[in-house]
């Protein structure tokens, strides 16, 4: 049983169709495969619309936020799960699609070195640098203390700028400066 009139249904319709572009980039950071973005952000929005009713309309965007990381840890857990019962996982089928050879090759160093980050240092990162937000913004979305956050990313800046694709030499790949 859902929560939701038919007024308020169609307010959550105007949501969900104003709110998809920005919540799928998101997930994609997150979970690094498009495919995947859309089936979380899909997912998503089905639970929140059966709490539609009951979510102050001021803290919507807050809200499927972190109904969105948390939906992604619940999703990675899973999937550690059926990692330890398969003896491999199939190959990923994402590609990039269209743009400049540089935006690709620069999208996709960034997609690799965020999927060497644990999950929670991994949303970090997405939210604090992809989403714009504070740190109490992000501590409240993922439910933590500020100092959690900060340690997250301090964490994760310092793999990230430790990755391979970041500590090439720019004459290696052929960039002059």
């Amino acid at each position: 049983m859902t929560d939701v009139t038919e007024e308020s249904h169609g307010e959550f319709a105007e949501f969900a169709t104003l709110a998809w572009p920005r919540l799928v980039r998101t997930a994609h950071m997150l979970t690094g495969d498009f495919h995947e973005a859309e089936d979380l952000v899909q997912t998503t929005l089905a639970k929140v619309y059966s709490r539609w009713r009951r979510i102050p309309r001021d803290d919507v965007n807050a809200y499927v936020r972190r109904a969105l990381v948390n939906n992604n840890l619940s999703r990675l857990r899973k999937k550690r799960v059926t990692h330890l019962l398969m003896p491999f996982l199939p190959e990923s089928a994402h590609r990039p699609h269209g743009g400049h050879a540089e935006t690709v090759e620069h999208r996709t160093a960034v997609d690799e070195a965020l999927a060497t980050l644990p999950p929670r240092q991994r949303a970090v990162m997405v939210l604090r640098y992809w989403e714009d937000l504070s740190e109490q913004e992000i501590a409240a979305v993922l439910g933590c203390s500020v100092g959690t956050v900060k340690t997250h990313a301090r964490r994760g800046l310092q793999k990230l700028r430790s990755h391979p694709l970041f500590t090439r030499n720019p004459a290696d790949s052929g960039v002059r400066r």
